[in-house]
């Protein structure tokens, strides 16, 4: 119970400053007022919790590693998602940047545009930057971590979750090379996607 109040807070993003951390989780939480998101054209209510967490890279923009980069980059991927691809928003739920904070995107309470065919029953994190040839920043894939334990305490995914990269419910590279076997070695990661 000592961690409830802690738990909400993360669930409301913690509008009190720019970035919230977690006791915790020692986690920096950024919310969509603070990195400038433009507001959704439209909401769909996710059905929570979920089955799937699928990671991405963004693989543009760059790695960000601090505030001001990262919240540029943000708005670079918001700008590209709503305006250019006529989307609802940004297209994942959050996002993490190589600063260790995590950048709210549709957040937890809507289905995203991340990953045809399991938007509606998926978290979609994107990870800021190219992971083909690196690894990103032990701190950036804590953070990842420590948002998907914090779904799971909140009831927006399922204890029983599959992890996947994008590329194993669409043909493409995400989330490069050296993200995709990073996460094969994690928590909950599935080679079989059913």
């Amino acid at each position: 119970m000592k961690y409830a109040v802690i738990l909400l807070c993360l669930a409301a993003f913690c509008e009190s400053s720019p970035v919230s951390t977690s006791s915790k989780y020692d986690l920096t939480f950024v919310s969509r007022e603070k990195w400038g998101a433009l507001p959704p054209v439209s909401v769909i209510q996710l059905n929570s919790p979920v089955n799937f967490v699928i990671i991405h890279h963004s693989y543009l923009p760059a790695a960000c590693f601090n505030f001001i980069t990262c919240a540029a980059a943000m708005r670079s991927m918001q700008n590209f998602h709503q305006l250019t691809n006529q989307w609802a928003d940004i297209g994942y739920n959050f996002a993490v940047g190589s600063d260790g904070a995590v950048y709210e995107g549709r957040g937890w309470d809507a289905v995203g545009a991340h990953a045809a065919g399991y938007n509606s029953q998926s978290i979609g994190i994107v990870l800021i930057g190219d992971w083909i040839s690196s690894v990103p920043p032990s701190v950036q894939l804590q953070a990842a971590k420590d948002l998907i334990s914090i779904g799971v305490e909140l009831g927006y995914i399922r204890p029983d979750y599959q992890l996947i990269g994008h590329r194993q419910v669409r043909a493409t590279e995400c989330p490069g090379d050296a993200l995709y076997n990073e996460i094969s070695n994690w928590e909950r990661f599935t080679h079989d996607v059913y």
